[in-house]
């Protein structure tokens, strides 16, 4: 008989981890020493030993390897239990592939933001109209992301994912409001979709017109800023090429940086003001 500090050593199993098996029933002591308490293993448990290890290599809990070691157990359960473990695993290794995939999806959208230069990037392009699901309020410019959750959940409820740029338009301005003196917005948050799914009420569907002429500006920025830099350097630019803006037309800008890819309080977004013909 061995006891338990030797059977330790020669089994590489803690007195600790030996004495949770013991409560846990899966190797009980061969002998308890009534007087002293002493446990003794026999020779024959390192085998023991050696099952519990090759099992949770396996991935097997210590719950669902109690019964692989009962001396009554039949083929037919052990077979059983090795199927639904497969499955078990096939279901992990499946949910691992798909985290897998959205992380490889995080990298390559992380490589295609570096390759936009922190300059701003202007040009003159053509807007084409898109069904859109929007909602328009007038909010304080803090309530941006209320609006931009409303839309999305609208969209996600009728099975719609997501279709192209989250895209806001900017109406006008009413002021400020008199407890914080936060700018007041008119401000429409849309949603491409694929689909012509009922409104809600608040939330609309619909066509968002085209833009024959817009100039456009790539930036990073921070989408609830109650000013952004971007602005007056487009209209600069507009300007220093004797473009003239299409006044009666809202200023838009496309969420390029999807939620779920922002990092920080910065995403991706291109600001569109309308032109007028040439």
């Amino acid at each position: 008989m061995l006891r338990i500090g030797e059977f330790s050593r020669l089994s590489r199993v803690t007195v600790k981890t030996l004495r949770f098996y013991d409560e846990l029933g899966l190797l009980r002591p061969a002998k308890v020493d009534e007087e002293s308490g002493y446990r003794y293993y026999s020779p024959e448990q390192l085998l023991t030993v050696k099952r519990i290890a090759a099992l949770k290599e396996q991935g097997f809990t210590l719950e669902q390897i109690a019964p692989f070691l009962r001396e009554e157990a039949a083929a037919e359960d052990v077979k059983a239990a090795l199927l639904a473990k497969r499955a078990e695993m096939e279901r992990q290794i499946r949910e691992a592939e798909r985290q897998l995939q959205g992380i490889e999806g995080r990298l390559r959208y992380l490589d295609r933001q570096g390759e936009v230069s922190g300059e701003y990037e202007f040009r003159i392009r053509e807007v084409p109209p898109e069904r859109v699901a929007s909602v328009r309020d007038v909010v304080p410019r803090s309530r941006l992301c209320l609006l931009l959750d409303e839309v999305s959940r609208y969209a996600e409820s009728s099975g719609e994912g997501p279709h192209g740029a989250m895209i806001i338009v900017q109406h006008a301005v009413h002021g400020t409001t008199e407890e914080e003196g936060e700018e007041l917005v008119d401000i429409e948050v849309a949603v491409p979709i694929a689909a012509e799914p009922q409104g809600d009420g608040r939330v609309k569907v619909g066509l968002l017109p085209g833009i024959p002429r817009a100039a456009s500006c790539v930036h990073r920025c921070d989408p609830y800023a109650s000013s952004c830099s971007a602005l007056s350097e487009l209209i600069s630019w507009i300007a220093d090429r004797g473009e003239r803006v299409a006044g009666s037309e809202p200023i838009r800008e496309l969420y390029l940086t999807p939620d779920r890819q922002m990092y920080g309080n910065r995403r991706t977004a291109e600001l569109l003001i309308p032109l007028l013909p040439l």
